[in-house]
């Protein structure tokens, strides 16, 4: 398989792979290998969340709530408040 890459990106993978002193298809292989861990780790969360929304062991929560839930949370930290428990899901 051959991948091309833009000047700017071929340069950083050239210079990263002479300051590791690993060659750029191992580095590029193991970038690969951690990008594909992490999307199964995500993929299994989501899988989860989902199963338990679908099973009825979590409720929904209307998104403008949450996000206004966030938003108080954020101000109050940024006030040196302590956010209610009530708040600590978000």
């Amino acid at each position: 398989m051959e991948i091309q890459f833009t000047p700017e990106v071929e340069k950083k993978l050239t210079e990263l792979a002479a300051e590791s002193g690993r060659g750029p298809d191992e580095l590029l292989l193991d970038a690969l290998a951690g990008y594909w861990e992490e999307l199964s780790g995500t993929r299994q969360t989501l899988n989860g969340r989902y199963d338990d929304l679908k099973s009825g062991r979590a409720k929904p929560r209307d998104g403008e709530e949450a996000f206004a839930r966030l938003m108080a949370k954020t101000a109050a930290q940024r006030n040196g408040e302590t956010a209610s428990p009530r708040n600590t899901w978000v």
